[in-house]
């Protein structure tokens, strides 16, 4: 019987251990913490959003998007969500995004733990691997007072985010030390700093908005919907996914600015056409009402002021240039970014040990015979709305199945 040693009881961790364990593996499962699933407790804000019916593979990011794509459709969404109801989860589907129908992440997490206990598992919890090493065949996992052994190993340690969790990033230092390269990694799905000290004014405004992410002057990407501003900068689901590659951007040296264009359905012409209808309506009215009810109040004391219109100069004195400056700025709202926030807010990295490094679809090191990667550890990282727990399946189950079929002979 092939023995083999999961590190991390995260999502792919647990994945993995039930999927080795189907195979006839003997699987030891090692987590730092005092329970499994931690970190998967507070996905979807603790309802568990845990695959997505859209999967286009750009809800995905990788410098190897292509064995990427492999990888996912070798354990598709199909797949994982006839897993999951075979376990006795109802799916509930709201709007593509699914999640359980207790609503709860904790009925994941259990359902998976109560599976891996089915099929013999041994759960080692508040027990920490320090070290792993290989010595001819075996490998070697020391905790502190213990060393296990094992024919093979999967790391799914996760990444850096949510340290309190337990990701720490142990993993990169393991598969480093087998002579595994690794990608920087970087916060990804997480708030963005800006230089302007309006947002410490705009802290708790939401609005809808088109955000542009604009590279060294250029536009990089696009998102679009409700953006959250807070005392440090931005926030809000549109701004998490363009996170990543203004981590990387400024990572490079580059220069990142975001643009909100506050109301995308109109042209600048039509805005500025509604705010004189409404100057005339309001008539000897400041700017501040002129703008009442378009926007929050202090959205717009930001937009006169950054359109050098006076807050007490009167709508029947504004000039031309102030109704286009004022729209100018409505559909252009700028603020320079100077750092994303860090591991602790984040809730992915982007980076880790690059899928080149891989044998295919089988998620086995092309370093080291025996070693294999799931979920975070790897450089892919997913948009909002459930990629990165179908990446933490897909990649779990594939490097179960395949660690538990091959045998340390089977070079």
């Amino acid at each position: 019987m092939k023995e083999i040693v999961v590190i991390g009881g995260g999502a792919s961790g647990l994945m993995a251990s039930i999927a080795a364990a189907r195979q006839g593996a003997k699987v030891t499962l090692l987590e730092k913490n005092k329970q499994t699933g931690r970190k998967l407790l507070a996905t979807g804000n603790g309802r568990c959003n845990f695959t997505n019916r859209n999967q286009e593979l750009s809800h995905y990011r990788s410098r190897n998007p292509e064995l990427a794509e492999q990888i996912l459709h070798a354990f598709p969404m199909e797949e994982t969500v006839s897993f999951f109801e075979a376990l006795g989860i109802l799916v509930k589907d709201r709007s593509g995004c699914l999640y359980p129908g207790s609503g709860q992440a904790e009925s994941v997490a259990k359902i998976l733990w109560l599976e891996a206990q089915r099929l013999r598992v041994k759960i080692a919890c508040d027990t920490e691997a320090l070290s792993v090493e290989k010595k001819e065949n075996r490998f070697l996992i020391r905790t502190k007072g213990w060393v296990y052994e094992a024919d093979a190993v999967i790391l799914a340690c996760g990444s850096r985010t949510a340290p309190k969790t337990g990701s720490t990033g142990d993993g990169y230092r393991f598969a480093e030390a087998l002579g595994h390269r690794i990608i920087a990694p970087l916060p990804a799905l997480t708030g963005l700093y800006a230089s302007e000290k309006d947002c410490e004014r705009l802290a708790g405004v939401r609005t809808e908005a088109k955000v542009s992410l604009l590279i060294e002057g250029n536009i990089f990407m696009e998102e679009e919907g409700e953006v959250q501003f807070a005392s440090y900068g931005l926030s809000g689901i549109p701004v998490f996914q363009l996170s990543r590659y203004v981590s990387r951007a400024l990572e490079d040296g580059k220069t990142c600015e975001i643009r909100l264009d506050i109301l995308p359905s109109y042209t600048q012409e039509q805005i500025e056409e509604a705010l004189r209808k409404k100057q005339r309506h309001t008539g000897n009215r400041t700017g501040t009402d002129i703008l009442l009810g378009m926007f929050p109040e202090k959205l717009s004391r930001i937009f006169l002021e950054r359109a050098g219109i006076s807050l007490k100069k009167k709508g029947q004195d504004w000039e031309e240039k102030d109704y286009q400056r004022l729209s100018g700025q409505i559909k252009g709202l700028s603020f320079m970014i100077t750092r994303c926030r860090g591991y602790e807010q984040a809730q992915v990295c982007t980076g880790g040990v690059p899928l080149t490094e891989l044998k295919g679809i089988t998620m086995e090191s092309a370093l080291v015979f025996g070693l294999y990667f799931a979920g975070e550890l790897l450089d892919v990282d997913g948009a909002c709305g459930g990629y990165n727990l179908q990446w933490a399946w897909t990649s779990g189950f594939l490097a179960g199945i395949h660690a538990a079929g091959r045998s340390p002979a089977g070079r």
